[in-house]
């Protein structure tokens, strides 16, 4: 998110607990500048790929961070250099594209490294392809790393979200099914989705 006031509507629903700021150039979300309203209430995530470790710590003094999201390449040894640099307190998501069972054992070169997986339908871009993977294929995973599901979740979703089952299912990461415009929440459908998953 970028958009102050938008920032502020989202914050005040109160059953959002995280909110995600991209710092990535080519991407419509790229967030270029310190809004001038920051939630209080939701954890604030930076988004970054392939990004200078510098770079992100100097971003998580300016904004608040308890969270930093990796979206690139970021090998194993990045991520353990980097939390030398960004301290224990911050805690890392990994995002891993998942399209085969290969996909899912890949994930455990990361397990005890990250904090959490943000499982992604896998793509050529960096960004979300704003589809479904086959959740199915999550049976097959039984690391002990926790795991966010994300990749184009849309209103009307809510029973698939709630009929599945994990014994390490996080939580869910909601996006452009859910923008008016990139980086401008649609304010009503977070609230309708999120009120009916969380009662």
């Amino acid at each position: 998110m970028r958009d102050a006031e938008n920032i502020r509507k989202v914050d005040e629903l109160g059953n959002v607990d995280w909110m995600g700021f991209i710092f990535f150039p080519p991407s419509s979300r790229n967030v270029e500048c310190l809004p001038s309203y920051m939630p209080k209430r939701c954890k604030r995530v930076g988004v970054f790929v392939n990004e200078d470790m510098n770079s992100i710590a100097n971003k998580c003094n300016e904004f608040g961070f308890s969270i930093v999201q990796l979206h690139g390449h970021e090998t194993p040894e990045y991520i353990k250099e980097l939390r030398t640099i960004i301290g224990d307190n911050i805690k890392i998501i990994k995002m891993i594209q998942i399209a085969s069972e290969e996909d899912i054992n890949n994930t455990s070169k990361y397990d005890g490294i990250v904090d959490y997986f943000l499982f992604e339908t896998k793509c050529s871009s960096y960004g979300g392809s704003g589809q479904k993977f086959d959740w199915n294929l999550l049976r097959r995973y039984n690391g002990t790393t926790p795991f966010i599901l994300t990749g184009g979740l849309a209103p009307g979703d809510e029973d698939c979200v709630l009929a599945f089952k994990h014994p390490t299912f996080a939580g869910i990461d909601l996006n452009s099914k859910f923008e008016i415009s990139p980086a401008l929440k649609n304010i009503e459908a977070l609230k309708q989705f999120i009120n009916k998953v969380k009662q």
